[in-house]
């Protein structure tokens, strides 16, 4: 305890103050150990690495967000792009079925970029063996635009009555889509007015076969009742040819089915999604340059 006295005599006459370790070792009686000395703890390093990783993480964000309202504009420009082809599409579609008529050609490579092109058949049907494309509503323009945009239809459930037709020209027997029948005139027995027999002229467009789409039933050939037109089935049980046309409005008779039952219109809703993207694109512009360019520097 002397010795630790002196010591701390010596330091307080001259020497300054003494670490408080050094002071504790004195009074508990350990020896110093040559070598070590009292250092204080360095804290600086970790807190000039902190804000660097902030600016670079800040710094990834910036540019990944970005990525949004490019993606978004890319999107918009494209519908754009979309809507023009269906614009167009729509326009030739329109004016294939207005055309002049023209005489039914067999050859299937001719069939395939006819489709929608009004032909003209002579022959007669044969109703022992109709088809029902089924559940179908009735193509009528003015009903569809009055009830554009409801989320419910009032139009009544039925089917296309299909029925085998031989071409007396051409030798050959097809398919037509006489038209539309109530569900409770389905059964050709309820409508034996409007089977025409003997030989009648026809006009229609011309129809190819369409593959099945999801959530589309399965075809039943056993009880006669389609969802889709696959020519190939029908031309099999029928022993027609895998040629089909809508026959046109003309072609209904008192009590028969309506003609007329091609819908040339397609979906056109490009509009709708060209708003939204660039809707989009808009918002998470302005949400950007408000985080990053447009706050506090410093802040």
């Amino acid at each position: 305890m002397a010795a630790a006295a002196r010591q701390l005599g010596l330091r307080a006459a001259g020497a300054g103050p003494a670490p408080a370790s050094v002071v504790w070792r004195s009074v508990l009686g350990i020896a110093p150990r040559a070598g070590l000395a009292w250092r204080p703890l360095r804290c600086g390093s970790s807190s000039a690495e902190a804000p660097a990783a902030k600016t670079e993480d800040e710094s990834f964000l910036r540019w990944f967000l970005l990525l949004i309202p490019v993606t978004a504009f890319g999107l918009g420009t494209w519908q754009v792009q979309r809507r023009k082809w269906k614009l167009q599409l729509i326009a030739e579609l329109e004016s294939r079925v207005m055309a002049e008529p023209i005489p039914l050609p067999t050859d299937p490579m001719e069939l395939k970029n006819l489709e929608y092109r009004p032909v003209k058949v002579r022959g007669h049907f044969d109703h022992s063996k109709e088809l029902y494309m089924m559940p179908r509503t009735m193509v009528d323009p003015a009903r569809e635009a009055r009830e554009a945009g409801r989320l419910s239809s009032v139009a009544e459930s039925g089917a296309y009555v299909v029925t085998p037709f031989h071409c007396t020209e051409l030798g050959i027997t097809i398919l037509v889509n006489r038209g539309f029948v109530p569900r409770r005139k389905v059964n050709p027995d309820t409508r034996r007015k409007g089977q025409v027999e003997g030989e009648v002229a026809l006009v229609g467009v011309v129809r190819l076969t369409e593959a099945r789409k999801p959530f589309v039933p399965e075809n039943s050939p056993e009880r006669k009742q389609w969802h889709y037109r696959d020519l190939g089935a029908m031309a099999r049980l029928t022993g027609a040819e895998p040629i089909f046309i809508d026959a046109d409005l003309q072609s209904t008779v008192p009590g028969g089915p309506i003609g007329g039952q091609t819908r040339v219109t397609l979906r056109n809703e490009h509009l709708q999604y060209i708003v939204t993207w660039y809707g989009l694109c808009a918002a998470t512009s302005y949400l950007w340059y408000k985080k990053f360019l447009s706050r506090t520097p410093g802040v």
